[in-house]
């Protein structure tokens, strides 16, 4: 299975490579995760109960981080097992100064095997792409606490009402004009 994908995350570079690395941040953001423990300053043990399918699964692993370059990038190496079944993979993961904030970038190859393997890998992939998800929208939400933006996110949500009130004034013109143009062409 591949996975890949990217997500923005409105701080600085140094603070989203912090919080990849803290393991009460990532227990809170991983979807059904019970435990996250660091076992040494690039190695980990999990454990999440998640459903796949059919399969509600609790699954244990051990995560290795590997080519770290902080705070710019690293390989997450892991495994874990289930009564379900299995799961092994690498993912790389980039971050980037993008856009006054972070542009997070992800790549994953993984494999499944067992009665998971058999629900078929295009569940597997909308599950995996689901829980990437998930994880990045609670990271995000988790680090964005830590940090008061209100004083960035008043222009941003002005400037929005303000596309939504300009985007009103067109829609009403131009369903008027839909309707004029079906008058005439029923007449």
């Amino acid at each position: 299975m591949k996975l890949e994908g990217s997500y923005q995350i409105n701080l600085e570079k140094e603070k989203v490579w912090e919080a990849l690395n803290d393991p009460e941040i990532l227990k809170e953001s991983i979807p059904g995760c019970e435990e996250f423990k660091r076992k040494s300053d690039t190695e980990f043990t999990a454990t999440a109960k998640n459903k796949i399918g059919p399969f509600n699964a609790s699954f244990t692993g051990e995560i290795e981080l590997k080519d770290l370059k902080p705070p710019h990038s690293y390989k997450i190496i892991g495994s874990g097992n289930s009564v379900v079944g299995f799961a092994n993979g690498e993912a790389s993961v980039n971050l980037e100064d993008f856009e006054s904030g972070t542009k997070l970038t992800y790549k994953v190859q993984a494999n499944v095997g067992g009665k998971i393997a058999q629900v078929g890998s295009r569940l597997i992939d909308m599950t995996a792409k689901k829980m990437a998800d998930i994880f990045f929208g609670k990271f995000s939400e988790i680090i964005s606490k830590k940090v008061d933006l209100k004083k960035e996110s008043k222009p941003q949500l002005k400037i929005i009402d303000e596309k939504k009130y300009f985007n009103k004034i067109l829609i009403y013109p131009a369903i008027i004009i839909i309707v004029l143009i079906a008058v005439y062409l029923i007449n």
